[in-house]
């Protein structure tokens, strides 16, 4: 019988899909640049921006449901402040999302934190997995 893998909460891959579809879904041709949603619907004046908002600060929920310390927390927020303020200068602010990706800087936040805070855990079962391919 095979034991369960320790994986990442679910919380932590929902905000992992949501910083792909708002930061990195889709490639630029020629120019070889990911954006996603953030760039496309913030194109749309303040609207666009306010929405995104609202995704970004499910990002930073999702982080506080799993743990992430507050001065983390504070931090994420920063970044989704700053990718908002920047949103409202007209056309800097958009050429400014093809390149800023506050939600994957923030899912990177917590990742870090989360693997830091599992890692023996996940140093065990690295090891066990290994020494499982050796005997096979």
């Amino acid at each position: 019988m095979k034991e369960e893998l320790f994986r990442a909460p679910d919380e932590l891959l929902k905000a992992q899909y949501l910083a792909n579809i708002t930061d990195t879904a889709v490639r630029i041709p020629l120019l070889g640049v990911k954006v996603g949603l953030d760039f496309l619907i913030g194109l749309i004046p303040g609207v666009g921006d306010a929405i995104m908002l609202f995704v970004a600060f499910r990002i930073v929920q999702l982080g506080k449901r799993i743990g992430v310390p507050k001065p983390l927390l504070k931090k994420m927020v920063r970044n989704c402040l700053v990718d908002f303020g920047l949103g409202f200068i007209p056309v800097v602010g958009d050429l400014v999302d093809i390149f800023y990706k506050a939600n994957r800087t923030n899912v990177r936040i917590m990742e870090r934190w989360w693997v830091e805070q599992n890692k023996a855990r996940l140093d065990a079962q690295t090891q066990q997995q290994l020494a499982s391919w050796e005997v096979d």
